[in-house]
């Protein structure tokens, strides 16, 4: 079982693939929950530093990553670990970046400037 960043645990379903494919998504898996653990710090940092609105704003956006965290790590395919984040990149930021909450926040955020 994974952990969120606040210790709640992530419901996770027994990986599904060919025996070597399940190895290699176990190795991967640790790798993109520190990859949403790093993100998460980075937004947390940010927060620290910002008013009040912008850190609302902050902390609804580490809230749409931590559901991101969930689905993601819920995913039961061995594949879509070794064909999605076998390399990291900016797959975190992409997949918030898409998230329609985030798009209405960023959004809200340029208006009030």
């Amino acid at each position: 079982m994974s952990l969120t960043r606040d210790d709640q645990p992530i419901q996770e379903k027994e990986i599904r693939g060919t025996p070597n494919q399940i190895e290699w998504a176990k190795q991967i898996k640790p790798q993109v929950n520190a990859e949403f653990d790093r993100v998460a710090k980075a937004f947390e940092v940010a927060a620290s530093k910002q008013s009040e609105q912008d850190r609302e704003d902050t902390n609804a956006i580490i809230a749409i990553l931590e559901e991101k965290r969930a689905e993601v790590m819920a995913n039961d395919q061995a594949g879509y670990f070794i064909r999605d984040w076998q390399e990291l990149k900016d797959q975190v930021r992409q997949m918030i970046a898409r998230d329609l909450r985030y798009q209405a926040i960023h959004a809200n955020k340029t208006a009030r400037r």
